[in-house]
């Protein structure tokens, strides 16, 4: 009766082991493990991102999916610019000499506002570093965007047809072929009208961007996100952008439909 009694509890004994040797830890609480880390589910971060001719401000929604991978969904805004812009200004000698005249650029026909929208992923290189490390991975994204033009207006000085010859006005005009010959004549030219000039004749352009950099993440197990990316991107539409005016007239840079750019990204954010 003794064997089969020290036999039952002997089994009980092993069966129970592995619930003893089994940690429980809370879902809502992240704990930090010397050899795992903290252990995050979530991750939210903006970007501020230059590039070789713009800039874009954005968001990022991310779920981390093991310690080397982090899925996410990127929005952004930005501008793109022609890559022959050049701002310029001069004093002008009118009448109207008392009114500040704003740099403008010579050529201009719009400015190309891009919504971008793309899901994306950041791979670790390595087991991401302890505490205050340096983890490096690559970083890519691809999805949707929409151009935005708005036409760009300069203040042109005009002579009055029914005046004397030195009496001038000078008007707000945009780019058409009927005023080519004024619009791309410098002489002309009193400076811009301001960005908020044109903004009620915005015009649409749907297009498609990605982007690959390299990651760099300091202190990648902390609560808060503070990371650099380099890489390129490029954005592409479905006709050629007129950002410049073209004109036989005048020698004027060329309009295309892809923009490839070089760019650098401040990310910083939260983990959780």
């Amino acid at each position: 009766m003794a064997q089969k009694i020290y036999f039952f509890l002997l089994l009980t004994s092993l069966a129970c082991l592995p619930a003893m040797a089994q940690q429980t830890y809370d879902t809502e609480q992240n704990i930090y493990d010397e050899t795992k880390g903290i252990v995050y589910d979530r991750e939210f971060t903006v970007d501020m991102k230059l590039h070789t001719n713009g800039f874009a401000l954005g968001v990022n929604f991310a779920r981390l999916k093991t310690y080397y991978l982090t899925r996410f969904f990127n929005v952004e805004v930005g501008e793109i610019k022609h890559a022959k812009e050049f701002r310029q200004s001069f004093d002008f000698q009118t009448p109207a000499a008392s009114r500040v005249s704003r740099a403008f650029i010579f050529g201009k026909q719009n400015n190309l506002l891009v919504l971008r929208a793309g899901i994306g992923e950041k791979r670790y290189l390595s087991e991401k570093a302890k505490r205050k490390g340096l983890a490096v991975g690559l970083s890519y994204e691809a999805g949707p965007s929409l151009g935005l033009l708005k036409p760009y207006y300069l203040e042109l000085v005009r002579s009055s047809e029914s005046g004397p010859f030195d009496d001038f006005t000078i008007r707000s005009e945009k780019f058409t072929q009927e005023n080519a010959s004024t619009f791309l004549d410098i002489s002309r030219i009193y400076g811009s009208s301001g960005f908020s000039k044109g903004l009620g004749e915005i015009s649409a352009l749907p297009g498609l961007h990605g982007r690959f950099a390299v990651h760099f993440d300091w202190g990648a197990f902390d609560e808060f996100v503070k990371a650099i990316e380099a890489g390129v991107m490029v954005d592409a539409y479905f006709q050629r952008v007129p950002l410049m005016a073209e004109s036989n007239l005048v020698e004027t840079p060329e309009n295309k439909s892809i923009f490839i750019n070089l760019y650098i990204n401040l990310q910083l954010g939260k983990r959780w």
